[in-house]
């Protein structure tokens, strides 16, 4: 039975994350970006003066929501910037080669206006649930902007199993190990605490969770990002020929040197958009479910934030990782994954290197846990009402503790099957909503001007 789920899994999985699928993807975000005349680009200076310089504004007296902006970009952002940015970055320097880092920047690059639009119709479509709080995402946007409430059940099924995965034992599994190969802390162990913390927090709600994650998201990011920059900074002689590499065999096969058995410029293509879109989630759909319950005036001032927390997750964490794995010069070790950028963290900074990576770990997927908790509950809710809400919360916590002590494979791969799976609804509803998007985009900046 189990090889039976793994071939059909192994099918499935190589249609939602092959070729045609990252199409798809990295598309969304080509239209909109020539749609928009490149958003991204044209006000990326609006956009940072309307997210970055105002991280601790109160929120205008016309906004209306449940959270902060930023509560729900921190929100976001702890789902977002998780592991993927540790070792999917690697995963993909391991078997793409460093041109992978590139078309990882492309992906970002066009992720922006994808995450966007989709926090964009996300505030559009929005409504209150029985409990008075604002709820939104795909299956809201998708029901009321397209009346296809068919395919929303289908995104909210795939969303409320994937986050079971993908947001919880997976992740809780990631730290367990890391905590035991830095720190010798039994697995069990770290399972029991992960799941009594997130349960302190989970079990209320979303304006805790975003209580914690506003602090969690600001400390995780700037103490990883001051560990990598710091090796960077020792290790500077180096970071010319990491930007050479990644430029060079975006376009060209890297050869086999090393432990690294070689890759084609698909190779790196694939694996470069792949890990992107994982990492940012541009695209999937999670996010704006967390932005829907943001305080705020116009859909599009909110859509400025989705384009932050791509720019943050891809083009800065991201990048970041991977010129530490070049610049070392371990990218071809052989190692894959959180492995090696462990080993390439030890060799920036000598038995230091690893606690920081290890530290990351922790901090990056506890804060995931918190936010896919939400996530999928509120697919849930979608299909089953708010009155199962508690429950979800209650079955989420002891799968904390079976994902930090079993063997995954199997559930990261199926996990990992659900989320691209959720792609596909949420896709459909950024393309053929496109010209709401549209609309609000240029009625909030002609009224700008």
């Amino acid at each position: 039975m189990v090889s039976l789920i793994e071939q059909v899994n192994g099918f499935i999985n190589s249609i939602v994350w092959g070729p045609y699928m990252l199409v798809f993807l990295v598309g969304a975000g080509v239209w909109y970006s020539f749609k928009t005349n490149f958003l991204q680009i044209r006000k990326f200076g609006f956009a940072m003066r309307e997210t970055l310089m105002k991280f601790f504004d109160k929120p205008d007296k016309d906004a209306v929501g449940d959270i902060t902006p930023f509560q729900a970009l921190s929100t976001a952002l702890a789902a977002t910037i998780g592991t993927g940015n540790i070792a999917g970055v690697a995963t993909a320097i391991a078997i793409g080669g460093p041109g992978a880092i590139f078309w990882m920047w492309i992906s970002g690059f066009f992720g922006m206006t994808t995450k966007f639009a989709e926090v964009v119709l996300a505030i559009r479509y929005r409504e209150k649930n029985e409990n008075g709080e604002w709820v939104g995402g795909p299956m809201y946007y998708i029901e009321k902007g397209l009346g296809m409430k068919w395919l929303a059940v289908v995104f909210s099924i795939f969303g409320a199993l994937a986050a079971f995965g993908i947001g919880n034992m997976v992740q809780a599994n990631s730290v367990a190990d890391a905590m035991n190969a830095t720190f010798n802390v039994p697995h069990w162990v770290s399972g029991v605490v992960l799941a009594v913390a997130a349960g302190l927090v989970i079990l209320g709600g979303l304006k805790r969770i975003a209580k914690v994650t506003e602090k969690i998201v600001p400390f995780m990011a700037v103490f990883y990002v001051i560990g990598a920059v710091l090796i960077l900074v020792l290790n500077i002689a180096g970071i010319p020929n990491a930007f050479r590499l990644i430029f060079v065999h975006a376009f060209t096969p890297t050869s086999a040197v090393g432990g690294f058995a070689g890759a084609t410029v698909w190779y790196a293509m694939r694996y470069g958009v792949a890990r992107g879109v994982f990492s940012n989630e541009a695209g999937l759909g999670s996010a704006p479910i967390a932005h829907a319950a943001a305080q705020t005036d116009h859909a599009v001032r909110q859509g400025l934030w989705g384009i932050f927390e791509v720019f943050a997750d891809t083009i800065i964490i991201c990048t970041l990782t991977a010129l530490v794995i070049i610049s070392t010069g371990v990218w071809n070790s052989g190692l894959t994954g959180a492995s090696l950028t462990t080993e390439a963290f030890n060799t920036g900074l000598v038995g230091v290197g690893g606690v920081i990576v290890a530290i990351g770990i922790l901090f990056f997927a506890f804060s995931t846990v918190l936010s896919w908790a939400y996530y999928g509950e509120k697919c849930s809710e979608y299909i089953l009402g708010s009155k199962f809400n508690l429950a979800y919360r209650v079955i989420w916590l002891p799968l904390i503790f079976i994902g930090a002590v079993g063997s995954l494979d199997l559930t990261w791969a199926v996990a990992d099957t659900l989320n691209g799976l959720m792609a596909i609804p949420n896709l459909i509803g950024l393309f053929l909503l496109g010209s709401v998007v549209f609309k609000l985009t240029n009625e909030f900046f002609t009224e700008k001007v």
